[in-house]
C-alpha cells in the first residue's frame, strides 16, 4: 500500500488537546483529512474525531488512560490514527506555541535547546506556554523519532516598528523583554495570505483584521505585514474578551492590591477568568448567549465590546496612516452578523458601510456598494498555517533532529 505523507497539528490547552492531520507537500495543496480533540484532560478525557467530510469517526470517554496522562493520551491518539488512517504516514508534528519572545520570529524545529528557551518564556504566558510545552514533551516520549516544529503566535508581529513594540518604561525593563509582543499571529498570517487571493487589488493595502472570538484582538497590516496590534505583553491587553478585560489602567491593579488585598494569583484569576463579557454581563462569556439574553447587563457587555472594537480599529488606522479594508475572522467575527453590523456602523465616519443582506448571509464581501472601504468575512485557518510551516521546514532541512536527540 502506498502512503501519503502527513503532518499532525497540535493546539494544546490546559484541559484540551485539539488536533488535525494534513496531507500534502506544500501550502497550496494541503488537505485536512482529520480533525478532533481530546477534552476534559485532568478530569474525564473525551475523544472526538471527524474526517474530511465532517463525519464523526469517534466520540466517547477515554477511561483506558489516566485522566492527566498526556503522554498516554497522545499515545492513544497515535495508535488510533494508525488504525484509522492506514494510508497516511506521519512525517512531522507542528505545535501552536503562544509565546516566542524576542528570540523566535519564525517557526523552528524543536531541539532540547529550543525547548529550554521556550520554558524560560513561561512567565510571559503562564496560562498557555506550559501546556504547549507539555504536549511537545509528551509526544517526544511516545514518538521520539518524529520531528516536531514550534509555530509562534507572536512571530507575525515581529515586523512592527519599534514604536509599536515599546512601553514607556525604563530601558532596562524593555531590554529584559517587557514589551508589546502581540498574539493571534498565525491567524493574521493566514488572512494576510488569503485576502490577496480574494481581492488582488488589496495586496499592498492597509487592512484592519478583526480576530474576534473568546480571545479577541485586532491587527493593522500593510502589504500583508503587521504594523500594529491590540494585544501587548500578554494576551490580556486590547479588546474585552470572553473572560479577559482588555485594556486596563494599571492603577486599577495597584488599587486592588492595596485596598482589596489581592495577591498575584487572585489577580490572575480575576483578569483571566472572571472579567470581560462574563464579568460585565454576569450572564455568560458567549456572545451568542448575550445577544439572545434580555438582561440589560448582557446588552451592555455587547455594546462595550463593539465600542472597543471600533475605537481600537480606528487607532490602528492611525498607526497605518489610513484604512483600505476591514476583515472579520474567528468565531464571533465569522458568525455574528449583529456584531459586524454594530462595529461597521461605529466606523462609518471612516467610510465603512456594509450591506445588510450580505452581512446576514455571511457573504465573503459584505460591504455596501457605496462603501469607500471594502469589508470581508474570511474564515481563519491557523491549523493549516501550522501544517504549511511544519512541512516547509521539513522540506528545507536535510535532517530534522527529533526533540529526544
Amino acid at each position: 500500500m502506498s502512503h501519503r505523507d502527513a503532518c499532525l497539528v497540535i493546539n494544546a490547552g490546559s484541559s484540551s488537546l485539539k488536533f488535525s492531520v494534513f496531507c500534502g507537500a506544500g501550502k497550496h495543496d494541503l488537505e485536512a483529512v482529520l480533525t478532533g480533540q481530546i477534552s476534559g484532560i485532568g478530569t474525564a478525557p473525551r475523544f472526538e474525531a471527524k474526517d474530511a467530510a465532517r463525519h464523526v469517526l469517534a466520540d466517547g470517554i477515554l477511561d483506558e488512560v489516566g485522566p492527566g496522562d498526556r503522554a498516554g493520551l497522545l499515545g492513544f491518539l497515535l495508535t488510533w490514527m494508525r488504525h484509522e488512517l492506514r494510508d497516511v504516514r506521519l512525517v512531522a508534528a507542528g505545535h501552536r506555541v503562544v509565546h516566542g519572545g524576542t528570540r523566535f520570529d519564525a517557526p523552528v524545529r524543536l531541539t532540547p535547546a529550543v525547548l529550554a528557551e521556550l520554558e524560560a518564556l513561561v512567565p510571559l504566558a503562564p496560562l498557555h506556554q506550559p501546556h504547549n510545552i507539555a504536549a511537545m514533551t509528551a509526544l517526544a516520549e511516545v514518538y521520539p523519532e518524529l520531528p516536531q516544529v514550534a509555530c509562534f503566535d507572536t512571530a507575525f508581529h515581529s515586523t512592527r516598528p519599534w514604536q509599536a513594540q515599546m512601553f514607556a518604561l525604563p530601558r532596562e525593563l524593555t531590554d529584559e523583554g517587557v514589551r508589546r509582543y502581540g498574539f493571534h499571529g498565525l491567524s493574521y498570517e493566514y488572512i494576510a495570505q488569503r485576502l490577496p487571493q480574494i481581492a488582488p487589488e488589496l495586496a499592498d493595502a492597509r487592512v484592519v483584521v478583526c480576530h474576534l472570538g473568546s480571545g479577541s484582538s485586532l491587527c493593522g497590516m500593510r502589504a500583508g505585514r503587521s504594523v500594529d496590534t491590540t494585544m501587548g505583553f500578554t494576551a490580556l491587553d486590547g479588546l474585552p474578551m470572553g473572560t479577559r478585560p482588555g485594556v486596563l489602567d494599571p492603577g486599577v491593579l495597584i488599587y486592588l492590591m492595596r485596598e482589596k488585598g489581592m495577591g498575584p494569583d487572585e489577580l490572575e484569576r480575576l483578569l483571566y477568568h472572571k472579567s470581560g463579557l462574563l464579568g460585565v454581563s454576569g450572564v455568560s462569556n458567549d456572545m451568542r448567549a448575550l445577544l439572545d439574553s434580555e438582561n440589560p447587563q448582557a446588552a451592555e457587555a455587547v455594546e462595550l465590546f463593539c465600542f472597543q472594537v471600533a475605537k481600537q480599529a480606528a487607532g490602528l488606522a492611525a498607526s497605518m496612516g489610513g484604512l483600505d479594508a476591514v476583515v472579520f475572522t474567528a468565531g464571533v467575527g465569522e458568525n455574528s452578523a449583529p456584531v459586524r453590523a454594530r462595529v461597521a456602523e461605529k466606523l462609518g465616519w471612516l467610510g465603512v458601510h456594509i450591506d445588510g443582506a450580505a452581512n446576514r448571509a455571511r457573504a465573503t464581501r459584505i460591504s455596501a456598494a457605496d462603501s469607500r472601504v471594502p469589508v470581508f468575512v474570511i474564515p481563519t485557518d491557523e491549523e493549516r498555517m501550522i501544517a504549511s510551516h511544519t512541512l516547509g521546514i521539513l522540506a528545507h532541512s536535510a535532517v530534522l533532529s527529533p526533540l529526544a536527540a
